[in-house]
């Protein structure tokens, strides 16, 4: 794993403090629910923002950890790798239809969710082999950052037919719009 991904995975495994604190457990042991929110995520390089989806009522923001965003199109993410995701609800007008701006495009109101998902050797070894997404592992935050008990299996069974894609959604949108 190059030495800067590692840093930042053990920084967003352990939350701010990861740099006062010594790790609890080795970095191959991480298993869904125990990687944080890293702190000055939104300051990474975003993977896509503005994602629509009307079908949930929600607009997403997804930022990718830097040093991820060198992966080239067909290639597997590294290990170290790290991406956030914002959900926020699509804002309503007085009659319940979905807010659309100047752009035709959904308005963002409050943030509802941060997912985390992040990739190591070894990561996820708890998860039935049914639904083990590689070496990707999931965590679930409130859009205050505290941990909620999202069924992290839903994360798995939908990314799960993503193997080709290095179980990440969206994948082949990413780099058509990074190679414009």
């Amino acid at each position: 794993m190059r030495s800067s991904l590692r840093v930042a995975l053990i920084a967003a495994a352990f939350g701010a403090a990861a740099c006062t604190m010594a790790p609890p457990k080795p970095m191959s042991k991480l298993n869904d629910g125990e990687v944080g929110v890293p702190a000055g995520y939104k300051t990474w390089p975003t993977f896509l923002t503005s994602v629509q989806r009307p079908d949930a009522k929600q607009v997403r923001d997804i930022y990718l950890i830097p040093g991820a965003d060198r992966t080239r199109a067909g290639e597997p993410f590294p290990d170290g790798t790290i991406l956030v995701m914002e959900n926020y609800a699509a804002k309503t007008n007085a009659d319940g239809t979905l807010m659309t701006g100047s752009d035709s495009k959904l308005v963002k109101g409050d943030l509802l969710r941060i997912f985390v998902m992040a990739k190591g050797e070894g990561f996820g070894e708890k998860v039935a082999p049914e639904l083990r997404n590689g070496n990707w592992i999931y965590a679930a935050y409130d859009g205050a950052g505290k941990a909620v008990q999202d069924p992290i299996a839903n994360c798995r069974t939908c990314h799960l037919p993503l193997a080709k894609q290095d179980f990440v959604a969206r994948y082949d949108e990413y780099f058509a719009a990074r190679a414009k």
